[in-house]
């Protein structure tokens, strides 16, 4: 159990763009200033609340050598110390852990996390290599190099489903059946109810687009962009990805651009700084994990198991699951394996339907989770993620 809490309505999310979208020529780290300087200041925050700051990124931009210090001052907290993280797809819970633990241990008070990517137009990389022929180097595309191999295992990210796919006995048509599903729950958060959509509850909406230099408006964004229509017709006419296997391009996430953002402090701040101080949001516990080489879909399943029972608690005891689902045969497996309804999770959405930045996909889906366990009265909520390298990690959260 952890001493760290979100005041309540103290996080945002941008609209998520698709792979080459609206958000696709805006630098990543003076893009992620830009939305919290704006977002803080709506929600009443000043920047001499914060005492440190956490940074998520995995795809390198121009200076961000720098880390967490140049964004904390191009927004005007330029008092706030801090660190950045990269883990790949586990970025945000691991964020979020790092803020938690500063305040549990009683290093800050009040904890800025921002997680931001940009996977459209990533770095194109060359390293020196003097032994290489004629001094000749290597090149590397950051993004669709890592994506399409693992240097450990030696394999694809979708090869990785497969192997789980397999083990796990996990079909086609089951995981179109997911799909169909997740997309049914993502419509859900656009339906208006009591006068606004669940995603108006955190989503930064309508969103305008800065040009490069953030001096005028390109487009405005009246929520995510790049959502595919689905239908169960058109994901049976999908064919696997690989030949006489099961994952189609209708079974996985897609790359999108964006950035999300919480606040994560003491009980007493919290309540300070909550739109409503009488909404208690409680960090529990974080859980990790490593699945055997190239099965990196089940390592949500023993972070998810490690997390629960940090806390002292059994699945059945949690009221919300949300998850990072860049394949359908994850929620698929994890669902069998913990003994839960596929259906009921991630209610309004997940990233295998509105994409993956990649640091902030468990942000968001975190922000999520809290916002459904408020419409439920409050609970227990479980967010797990899996990550390159067969990694996992998972987090709980109580809210009152």
């Amino acid at each position: 159990m952890t001493n760290a809490y979100i005041p309540d309505g103290a996080y945002w999310c941008t609209p998520f763009s698709k792979w080459q979208g609206s958000l696709s020529h805006l630098h990543s780290v003076k893009f992620a200033a830009h939305v919290a300087k704006h977002a803080i200041q709506s929600k009443g925050i000043a920047p001499e609340s914060f005492d440190h700051g956490v940074l998520g990124m995995t795809i390198p931009q121009e200076n961000c050598f720098y880390g967490l210090p140049w964004l904390t001052g191009l927004m005007g907290a330029e008092h706030v110390p801090g660190q950045t993280i990269n883990q790949a797809c586990a970025t945000s819970a691991r964020v979020i852990a790092a803020a938690a633990d500063e305040v549990d241990l009683g290093r800050s008070t009040c904890v800025l996390t921002i997680t931001t990517d940009r996977t459209s137009n990533g770095p194109h990389l060359y390293y020196p290599d003097p032994t290489g022929p004629g001094g000749t180097g290597r090149t590397e595309d950051w993004v669709l190099n890592n994506f399409s191999h693992d240097p450990f295992a030696k394999c694809t990210m979708t090869e990785t489903a497969e192997n789980c796919a397999t083990k796990y006995d996990v079909s086609t048509s089951q995981q179109n059946e997911v799909v169909l599903h997740r997309y049914q729950q993502y419509l859900a958060a656009l339906d208006v109810h009591d006068g606004m959509t669940f995603q108006a509850r955190y989503m930064l909406t309508p969103f305008d687009v800065p040009d490069s230099r953030f001096r005028k408006t390109l487009c405005t964004l009246d929520g995510d962009e790049g959502i595919t229509k689905t239908t169960a017709a058109g994901l049976n006419q999908l064919k696997p990805v690989i030949d006489g296997k099961t994952v189609t391009f209708g079974g996985q996430t897609h790359p999108a651009d964006g950035n999300a953002g919480m606040v994560i402090t003491t009980r007493a701040k919290a309540q300070d700084l909550a739109v409503d101080p009488a909404i208690s949001i409680n960090i529990l516990a974080f859980g990790q994990s490593r699945a055997a080489k190239a099965y990196m879909p089940e390592a949500p399943i023993e972070a998810a198991r490690d997390a629960l029972g940090r806390a002292g608690l059994s699945i059945g005891e949690v009221n919300a699951i949300k998850s990072h689902n860049p394949f359908a045969v994850n929620d698929i497996i994890f669902a069998r394996e913990m003994g839960v309804d596929v259906h009921n999770m991630n209610n309004f959405g997940c990233s295998l339907i509105w994409g993956h930045p990649q640091a902030p996909t468990g942000m968001r889906a975190t922000i999520e989770l809290i916002e459904e366990l408020k419409l439920r009265g409050g609970g227990i909520g479980l967010f797990h993620g899996c990550a390159a390298g067969d990694t996992a990690m998972a987090l709980l959260i109580k809210v009152d």
